[in-house]
C-alpha cells in the first residue's frame, strides 16, 4: 500500500500544484489555531458548503492544510498567556507559560514551532511509509487496552504534583468529579446536573480549560503590571532574533524528544476517539518520566515543552489512517472530512489509495507541503507574537477575559457556556491561591470521562467480568508498563539515597 518513491514523488509535485489553496488555508489555520474556542473542526463546518462545491481532493486538501496549521497555531496562547485553546494544547503551558513569564516567549515559541514542525515532517513521512501496519493499530486496541492508555494519562496528576501529593490527588479526584457531571453512557441518568439541560451532554470542555488556566490566570496577573516577571520583562525588550535561534538550537538539541514523542502522537492519533489531549498528557508523563532531571517540569523546561507539541502534531497525520482505511474518523475533524468525502461519493477502504491516490496519499503529502511551509512562514514571527507579553495587564487582562468568553461561547453557541468558563475561572483562582494545581484538575475534567466510557463498553462486553481488564495480553504488558512508570520515580529516589547512605559510609 505505501507507494514507492517515483510515484510519491510525483504525488508531492502534484500537490505543489494546489498552492492556491494551501496557502490562505494554512494562514487560516494559524489564526483559527491561536483564537481560543475555535478549532478545525468548527471552522470546516463554518465552510462546509465552500468544501462541498470543490472537487474532493481540492477540498480534502483544503481540509487537512487548515487542520494541521490549526494545530501548531493552537500553541501560541497556551504559551504565551496560558490559554490553551483545545483539548491538545492542554499540557503544552504546563512549561511553556513559565518560560513565557520569566522572559523566554519568543525562546518557546521557537521550540514549539520546530519541535511541531519536525515532528509533523517525521510522523507523517513515517505515516506514508507504514500505512499497511498502522492501520492495524485499531483492530488491536480495544476498550481494555484504551482503558490503560486513558490511566498513564491520569497517572500524570501524581506525577506534576510532586511537591505535594495530598493536594495533587486532591485536586485530581476532584477533576474527575466534574468530568462526571452530565448524563451516564448507560442509562442515560443525569448526574450533578443541578437540573441544568446544558449539562446533560457533560461539562462543556472548552469553557472548563479556559476557565481554569485563562480566566484564573488574568484574576491572578491582574495585581502586576504585566504578565512577565521583572526579570523577563528586561529581557523580553532586550531581545533581537536571537532567543528565536536558540529556541531551534535548543530544539535540535534534544531531537531524539521530537521523534518518540511525535511516533507516539502518531500511534495514539490511529486509535479512533483517542486525540490529541490523550497523547500530549501521556508524552508528557512519559517524557518526565524517563528524564535524568524530573523536577525540572513545570518549571519552563524544553522537553517539557516539546514532548506534548511534538505528541499532538503527531496525532495529525494518524487521525488520518483509520478515515480513510476503514472509514473511521479518528476525532471531530475526521468526521467533517468523512462527511464531505461521502457526499461526493467517495468510498473508504484500502482500495481508496489505487483508486484515488491524489485523495489517499494527497492527504498526506499535502500535511506534508503544510508544515514545511510552516516552518517557513511561522518561525520569523516568534519575535512580534511574543511583544504580546509585554502589554500591561491593565488592558490585558479584559482582552483576555473577552477572547476567553468568546471562546467559551463558540463551540456549542451556549451563553450558559459563557457562565461555566466564569465558575471555572474562579475554581482556579482559589486553586492557584491555595496551593492546588489546576493542571491535575483539567487532567480529571478531560480524561475521566473518556476512561468511564471505555470502562463501563469493556464491562458491557464480558457482561459485568472485572476479569476483562486482564484478558488482553497487549493490555496486560500495558498494565505492567503501567505499574512500572508509576514505581520508577519512587524506586530512583530510593536507589539514589541507598548509594548516598553507602557512600556516606
Amino acid at each position: 500500500m505505501a507507494p514507492e518513491l517515483s510515484v510519491f514523488l510525483a504525488l508531492f509535485a502534484d500537490t505543489l500544484s494546489y498552492w492556491w489553496v494551501i496557502i490562505p488555508a494554512t494562514i487560516l489555520g494559524i489564526v483559527v489555531g491561536a483564537i481560543p474556542g475555535f478549532s478545525a473542526a468548527n471552522t470546516i463546518i463554518i465552510l462546509l458548503p465552500i468544501t462541498l462545491a470543490m472537487e474532493p481532493a481540492t477540498g480534502m486538501i483544503f481540509m487537512v492544510v487548515l487542520y494541521t496549521a490549526s494545530r501548531l497555531g493552537a500553541g501560541i496562547p497556551a504559551i504565551l498567556v496560558n490559554i490553551p485553546g483545545t483539548a491538545g494544547a492542554a499540557a503544552t503551558p504546563l512549561d511553556g507559560y513559565p518560560m513565557a513569564v520569566a522572559g523566554r516567549g519568543q525562546q518557546a515559541l521557537a521550540i514549539s514551532f520546530t519541535a511541531s514542525v519536525g515532528a509533523g515532517i517525521i510522523t507523517t513521512i513515517a505515516a506514508i511509509i507504514l500505512i499497511p501496519w498502522l492501520s492495524q493499530v485499531a483492530y488491536h486496541l480495544h476498550s481494555v487496552e484504551m482503558i490503560v492508555v486513558m490511566l498513564f494519562g491520569i497517572s500524570l496528576i501524581a506525577t506534576i504534583s510532586a511537591a505535594d501529593k495530598i493536594k495533587g490527588l486532591i485536586a485530581g479526584f476532584f477533576g474527575l468529579m466534574i468530568g462526571y457531571i452530565g448524563a451516564d453512557v448507560v442509562y442515560e441518568a443525569p448526574r450533578g446536573s443541578f437540573g441544568f439541560l446544558e449539562l446533560y451532554d457533560k461539562v462543556p470542555l472548552i469553557p472548563a480549560l479556559v476557565g481554569l488556566f485563562a480566566i484564573s490566570e488574568a484574576f491572578v496577573v491582574i495585581e502586576r503590571n504585566t504578565i512577565l516577571s521583572k526579570e523577563g520583562e528586561t529581557g523580553q525588550q532586550q531581545a533581537g532574533w536571537g532567543p528565536t535561534l536558540e529556541g531551534i538550537r535548543a530544539t535540535i538539541v534534544h531531537w531524539k524528544e521530537v521523534i518518540w514523542t511525535g511516533m507516539l502522537g502518531l500511534v495514539i492519533g490511529v486509535i479512533p476517539g483517542a486525540g490529541a489531549a490523550i497523547a500530549s498528557f501521556v508524552a508528557y508523563q512519559q517524557s518526565r518520566l524517563m528524564s535524568k532531571t524530573p523536577e525540572l517540569y513545570g518549571s519552563g523546561h524544553v522537553p517539557g515543552l516539546i514532548a506534548p507539541e511534538s505528541a499532538n502534531n503527531g496525532v495529525t497525520s494518524g487521525t488520518l489512517i483509520p478515515l480513510l482505511i476503514i472509514g473511521v474518523p479518528g476525532g471531530a475533524t475526521a468526521a467533517i472530512m468523512a462527511v464531505v468525502l461521502e457526499y461526493h461519493g467517495v468510498n473508504f477502504g484500502p482500495d481508496l489509495f489505487e483508486s484515488e491516490p491524489m485523495i489517499a496519499y494527497g492527504s498526506f503529502t499535502a500535511m506534508l507541503v503544510t508544515y514545511v511551509l510552516l516552518g517557513f512562514l511561522i518561525l520569523p514571527l516568534t519575535r512580534y507574537f511574543s511583544r504580546v507579553m509585554v502589554v500591561p495587564t491593565l488592558y490585558m487582562v479584559p482582552i483576555l477575559i473577552a477572547f476567553t468568553l468568546v471562546g467559551a461561547f463558540v463551540p456549542r453557541a451556549y451563553v450558559f457556556d459563557m457562565g461555566v468558563a466564569i465558575v471555572f475561572g474562579i475554581i482556579g483562582y482559589i486553586a492557584r491561591r491555595t496551593g492546588y494545581h489546576v493542571a491535575a484538575i483539567l487532567i480529571g475534567v478531560i480524561l475521566g470521562p473518556l476512561l468511564e466510557n471505555y470502562f463501563l463498553r469493556a464491562l458491557r462486553i464480558s457482561q459485568g467480568d472485572l476479569g476483562v481488564l486482564f484478558s488482553s495480553t497487549i493490555g496486560n504488558i500495558l498494565w505492567v508498563l503501567l505499574l512500572l512508570s508509576v514505581l520508577a520515580p519512587g524506586l530512583k529516589r530510593f536507589l539514589t539515597s541507598s548509594r548516598k547512605t553507602r557512600n556516606a559510609d
